[in-house]
């Protein structure tokens, strides 16, 4: 049985249909309009082309936002349209199919842990480095999703007591200094810092403030800028610091590291372990969780939320 996933996220709709082994068969993709109905739309158009191309029983939404306990409705969503709408609802009356509704870290780590580098872990969480920090949890293979359905926010952990100001409007968030976005900023700081120092990203500021983003920082990094190098320890630091105040929470067997970041894992992941391994309480006397890179990469979203509407599916034939 085939099922589509779709990732909705602010910069562009992914959508892909995954057949039960988990592979993705085929793609479709569309950029994010703003406003709700072109919004949604689009989400309508990208199904429309996969169904031409395949017999497909269910759609699974997964979306950068809170999502209410009902799983139909976006509650909120600060990169898109949405707010308190019963999108499941809506795409199911456009495309005429089961819509299943979940937050895309949610999906993710259903994906990671049917298919990926989380399988069989009794608990599992995931963390998704992009432009900030996404999380889920998995405990005794079910979500955790909390009492109001937008758990865990582990992004928004304070771990600088009043430190870099986050949008979400607390200070010191974990995702201000572990994230795409924070990479950039770290090396923008150590650039201010040493003035003198002439690197790549050094003249690249000089040129064009705006050009130094997470993605290009990591690429200096391979090429051997010191400063970028700095900031890329930096980021392992701040990883391996959160991932042990997550463990001294949680005690998950496998944490997996997902989202844009985690394609440059080579350069952080090893010495993020080692911090973690240092950090967590007890370490010398408790099993450690074993860290590892998604298995699925970009496409775990897309998976884990076509693997949800499959089971949506599959309840309401059985029911």
């Amino acid at each position: 049985m085939l099922a589509i996933g779709v990732d909705v996220g602010g910069t562009s709709v992914r959508a892909g249909v995954v057949d039960e082994q988990g592979a993705l068969l085929d793609t479709a993709r569309v950029g994010t309009p703003t406003g709700e109905a072109a919004l949604e739309d689009a989400i309508a158009g990208v199904v429309e082309q996969l169904r031409h191309r395949h017999e497909v029983a269910a759609v699974g939404l997964a979306v950068a936002g809170f999502v209410g306990t009902d799983r139909r409705t976006v509650m909120f969503a600060p990169h898109l349209a949405w707010r308190a709408v019963p999108v499941a609802d809506r795409i199911e009356k456009r495309v005429g199919l089961p819509v299943t509704l979940e937050h895309d870290a949610n999906a993710a780590t259903v994906g990671e842990h049917r298919f990926g580098a989380a399988r069989g872990a009794r608990v599992a969480t995931l963390i998704a480095l992009g432009t900030g920090i996404g999380a889920g949890l998995m405990l005794d293979g079910t979500i955790f999703r909390g009492a109001h359905g937008v758990a865990p926010e582990l992004g928004h952990l304070c771990m600088v007591p009043h430190g870099r100001p986050c949008p979400c409007g607390k200070d010191g968030c974990w995702e201000r200094y572990c994230s795409g976005t924070a990479l950039a900023t770290t090396a923008i700081e150590l650039l201010a810092q040493h003035p003198g120092r002439s690197t790549v990203l050094a003249r690249e500021v000089a040129g064009d403030p705006g050009s130094v983003t997470g993605r290009r920082v990591a690429a200096a990094a391979r090429d051997g800028d010191p400063i970028a190098q700095r900031a890329m320890a930096e980021l392992a630091r701040w990883l391996g610091e959160g991932l042990a105040m997550v463990a001294d929470i949680y005690d998950p067997e496998v944490v997996v590291i997902a989202g844009g970041v985690s394609e440059s894992a080579p350069l952080f992941l090893d010495e993020a372990r080692e911090h973690y391994a240092a950090a967590v309480t007890g370490s010398r006397h408790r099993p450690l969780a074993r860290i590892r890179r998604a298995q699925l990469g970009d496409e775990t979203t897309i998976v884990g939320a076509a693997s949800l509407a499959r089971d949506r599916d599959v309840l309401a034939r059985r029911g």
